[in-house]
């Protein structure tokens, strides 16, 4: 009588103990993630998409932002667990005091962000004394910056005409401007709308200075950091296994088709976990340091910060 109540005493606490085990795996761990219609942050739609996010147990909530500094706002605030950023943002947040961390290169652009000017202009030294319209403190300050640096310009030698990258190129075509810096999907809308309109100058003369992170927070759970880190990786292998049905989702996502992006996807490298690991160590580690040198030129930055701080691969499974 003993033993056979000892055994449904036992099996009652090893039921009990899986319930709460249970109840404890089911409640997934709320992120959320500040992001912009840019295609290289595409792996997280893939993963919104495909329930990938839930797989690792999270609960996120990708918030879109039209504007870089809109973006930059809510993640200085707090209101995001993670932001995805240009490079020179988060150098620049962080050296204004924003207690983050790089903890994923995602992408790096080369014919995704460019200077688009009529087939008039042949050169950057061509935009003398012309219209420029850009975003200012976003890629496209930084492109047209670097660009005119390396002819032997600066922002004096033209007139700067600031507005979002969404509007630039329609504002080129429509002949407000003279010239247009901006990023895809925008290109594409530009090239396609604009008869006369070509790229003058991208981000392929200086490869890794255009580049896109995932910022977080400090002090976000390294437990969360490393199941983010695993949703990247695994969108980004179905994107590179399944390559239609991604870009399909991704187009979707900014608001394109994925016949106008061709030369977007085109002109982006995605990075995987594996790609990380080497990169933010190595070349990645050498181009943050041109990125925040040319920032400081340019006046983005005040002075460069301790970089060998910002970048953190703790949590890399």
């Amino acid at each position: 009588m003993l033993s056979r109540l000892y055994r449904l005493l036992v099996l009652s606490l090893t039921a009990a103990l899986a319930l709460t085990a249970c109840g404890s795996s089911a409640e997934p761990t709320a992120v959320r993630i500040g992001t912009q219609p840019w295609i290289g942050y595409g792996p997280w739609w893939i993963a919104q998409e495909k329930g990938i996010f839930e797989k690792y147990g999270l609960k996120a909530e990708l918030v879109d932002f039209i504007e870089d500094k809109e973006v930059n706002a809510a993640f200085a605030s707090g209101d995001m667990d993670a932001a995805n950023l240009a490079t020179h943002t988060a150098v620049k947040l962080y050296a204004a005091g924003l207690d983050l961390k790089i903890v994923l290169l995602e992408d790096a652009s080369y014919l995704a962000d460019a200077v688009l000017a009529p087939s008039s202009v042949s050169s950057i030294a061509g935009l003398k004394g012309m219209k420029v319209a850009y975003e200012e403190g976003t890629t496209s300050d930084l492109l047209i910056n670097y660009a005119l640096l390396q002819n032997g310009m600066t922002l004096a030698d033209i007139e700067p005409v600031f507005m979002p990258a969404s509007d630039a190129g329609a504002t080129l075509i429509a002949g407000q401007v003279d010239a247009a810096v901006t990023y895809e999907p925008y290109i594409s809308a530009a090239l396609a709308d604009g008869k006369d309109v070509k790229i003058l100058y991208s981000a392929a003369e200086r490869p890794g200075l255009i580049s896109d992170v995932l910022a977080v927070r400090a002090d976000l759970d390294p437990k969360v950091v490393t199941a983010l880190l695993k949703v990247w990786d695994e969108a980004l292998t179905f994107y590179n296994s399944k390559p239609d049905e991604a870009k399909a989702i991704i187009a979707k996502a900014v608001g394109a088709s994925p016949e106008e992006l061709k030369t977007a996807f085109d002109g982006v490298q995605f990075y995987s976990l594996s790609q990380n690991k080497a990169a933010l160590s190595g070349e990645f580690a050498v181009a943050l340091k041109d990125v925040a040198n040319v920032a400081q030129s340019i006046g983005l930055l005040t002075s460069v910060p301790d970089l060998e701080k910002i970048v953190d691969v703790s949590a890399y499974p």
